[in-house]
């Protein structure tokens, strides 16, 4: 099984968005079996609460079910627990390395890179803009599907 976690800096926009939307896919290709997706925050700010509501309105108009969700924060033995750690831009990234201490097996990467991009995925609770965040982490997460597929060898 690949565990998956995504990043944000409050985990109510745009890690959550991208667990549900990965979440999904994987559903959708029926690969549920092969893969434990989560999400977490860098700070502390929105521990406990819910997605944000510009993330269940996209996620509503876009069709992507939504499971119960409340913020919680990274923590160092994330690390071991985890296959994959994905950050939406660089300030999470070098938050997720100052947690982890650092990122000795290669699991730390930002979630558009797997989509051939070195874009950061935009906040929306500052922009405001949550079908562009959409757009992105849905524009990552197929790629990054796709990669995992191609290394998943098929059980005979």
């Amino acid at each position: 099984m690949i565990k998956i976690l995504f990043i944000c800096h409050g985990n109510i926009c745009r890690s959550t968005m991208a667990q549900f939307v990965m979440q999904d896919i994987v559903r959708k290709n029926g690969q549920e079996d092969k893969f434990f997706i989560e999400s977490k925050a860098t700070s502390t700010e929105e521990l406990g609460n819910g997605p944000h509501y510009g993330t269940v309105r996209k996620m509503k108009e876009v069709g992507v079910p939504m499971q119960p969700h409340r913020a919680t924060q990274m923590r160092r033995s994330d690390y071991d627990e985890y296959d994959l750690i994905i950050g939406m831009d660089r300030w999470n990234y070098q938050n997720i390395l100052r947690i982890t201490g650092g990122d000795p097996e290669g699991k730390v990467s930002l979630l558009l890179e797997h989509a051939g991009s070195s874009r950061d995925i935009a906040d929306p609770w500052y922009t405001g803009n949550f079908d562009q965040t959409y757009d992105d982490v849905l524009e990552g997460c197929e790629a990054l599907f796709a990669e995992l597929i191609r290394e998943t060898p098929t059980e005979q």
